[in-house]
């Protein structure tokens, strides 16, 4: 990225001329260099970012400094959590599982310690579960550990599984024989980090839920210890998914090496953020949408060495190209995002390309637009969990932003997918969340909280600590 601080005095004072004192606080946003006070908000990601002077500290003692600093408001609940937390950094203090050789891939399992009970933290959005694991994280000094959104770490082991297997089936030279790919990749994974913190551990996609209980049982049996937030219960974890009945064993592998902890005090801390004074997302019907949109992108793009063009990015052998882009700005629309088949894969590449992304014409969601709607979820989780900075024009404020009314179970699409699957009405699979929607009307609520941290100023200072 080109920092501003890199561009000369003189181009400096011609931008303040040429944009009004609200845009130059959203510049102030842009680089820290020019802001005039250190913000005393919490950073999410790097909890120790006040302390990093100091002696390492456990979890509990990071609290509590963040506490007495004003950088967190005392809650209860959340100090109770920490005493979980601490119960495994302790337990962690002594272990390391054995790593992986040549005998124990021929011949087994290593022969590892009992390795220490994770959690798996779960609660309402907002409430604090990222920060709690984040401070965690921090905390643990061991040098094989990650930290990863749950979408993402599945995106990897699938691919993971194809290359494998591209390279199994190059290297038959007779009739193939069964040939498990999990546990060669668990054994990388664990050899990679045996500290895992999952951030938004959820399950909607048949294909991860059909390998989670093989994947996980051999995480676990090469001692990687787990740390997980998500909003749902393990029991309710891929609710009325298809073929459930095949997930469920999952559920109690994750229990016995879990503790299970709830997080829910009631607060959605997003939302009692303040809103930057900045505005960054429009309501059409409030504002001239277009003429603020393309102030914002004009004054983005001054502080991009690079022109206005279309830009295509391959991800995985497809070229997805947007119309149009400056550096690492995009300026695009929710058409060209959410009703192209776009996915997970594709939104993680787009947040690694750019460091903000406009969004125009966002329209009012609903079942009805389910395809669309499920795309905008993703993409948001995605642009959350990268901290990319957005701005967004839409229908609607953020909280109107999704219907649930609408919702046809007798749409064409519906039956002629329940024919394709062999589902017959009644049956357990009829029933599903691909079916019922279920799954997009819970998930919304975390959109819409993250959709309002977004619009903060601390969160877009975030973008800068976080690369």
């Amino acid at each position: 990225m080109i920092r501003l601080a890199l561009v000369s005095n003189k181009l400096q004072k011609i931008q303040l001329k040429v944009f009004d004192s609200s845009t130059f606080s959203i510049l102030r946003c842009w680089d820290p260099h020019l802001s005039s006070s250190r913000s005393s908000s919490q950073n999410l990601h790097d909890p120790t970012t006040h302390f990093h002077n100091e002696e390492a500290l456990n979890p509990t003692e990071l609290l509590n400094a963040q506490i007495t600093s004003g950088e967190l408001n005392e809650d209860k609940h959340q100090k109770m959590v920490v005493e979980e937390l601490e119960k495994v950094h302790q337990n962690l203090q002594h272990y390391e599982p054995a790593k992986s050789t040549m005998f124990t891939r021929l011949f087994g399992r290593r022969d590892v310690m009992d390795s220490p009970k994770g959690i798996y933290l779960y609660g309402a959005v907002g409430g604090g579960k990222t920060m709690l694991m984040d401070l965690f994280y921090a905390c643990c000094k061991m040098p094989r550990k990650r930290r990863v959104h749950f979408h993402s770490f599945m995106l990897d082991v699938h691919t993971r599984i194809h290359e494998l297997k591209k390279t199994i089936s190059r290297n038959q030279t007779s009739k193939p024989q069964p040939f498990d790919v999990i546990r060669p990749i668990a054994e990388d994974i664990s050899n990679q980090s045996w500290l895992i913190c999952f951030d938004e551990f959820q399950v909607t996609d048949i294909a991860d839920a059909m390998i989670l209980k093989r994947l996980f049982t051999e995480l676990f049996s090469c001692g990687v210890v787990v740390i997980a937030t998500s909003n749902r219960h393990p029991d309710d974890l891929y609710k009325n998914g298809l073929q459930r009945s095949n997930f469920v064993p999952f559920i109690k592998v994750l229990k016995d090496h879990c503790d299970v902890v709830s997080l829910d005090s009631g607060i959605d801390y997003r939302t009692r953020s303040s809103v930057g004074k900045d505005r960054i997302y429009f309501v059409k019907s409030e504002t001239e949408a277009d003429r603020e949109m393309d102030k914002i992108f004009k004054m983005l793009c001054s502080m991009e060495n690079d022109i206005i063009r279309p830009k295509t990015l391959t991800i995985r052998g497809r070229n997805v190209t947007f119309k149009k882009t400056c550096g690492q700005v995009i300026d695009t629309t929710f058409e060209e995002l959410c009703a192209r088949p776009l996915g997970a894969s594709d939104y993680l590449q787009l947040s690694q390309a750019f460091h903000t992304i406009m969004i125009r014409d966002v329209p009012v969601l609903s079942l009805k637009l389910r395809s669309e709607t499920r795309r905008f979820i993703t993409l948001i989780d995605t642009l959350y969990d990268n901290r990319v900075r957005v701005v967004i024009s839409a229908e609607t404020p953020t909280k109107e932003l999704f219907l649930s009314e609408g919702h046809d179970s007798g749409h064409d699409d519906h039956r002629m997918l329940m024919d394709d699957l062999n589902i017959t009405a009644g049956s357990e699979n009829a029933s599903s969340n691909i079916f019922t929607g279920e799954e997009e009307i819970f998930a919304f609520d975390r959109t819409v909280s993250r959709l309002t941290e977004m619009q903060t100023e601390d969160y877009w200072k975030q973008w800068d600590k976080k690369r």
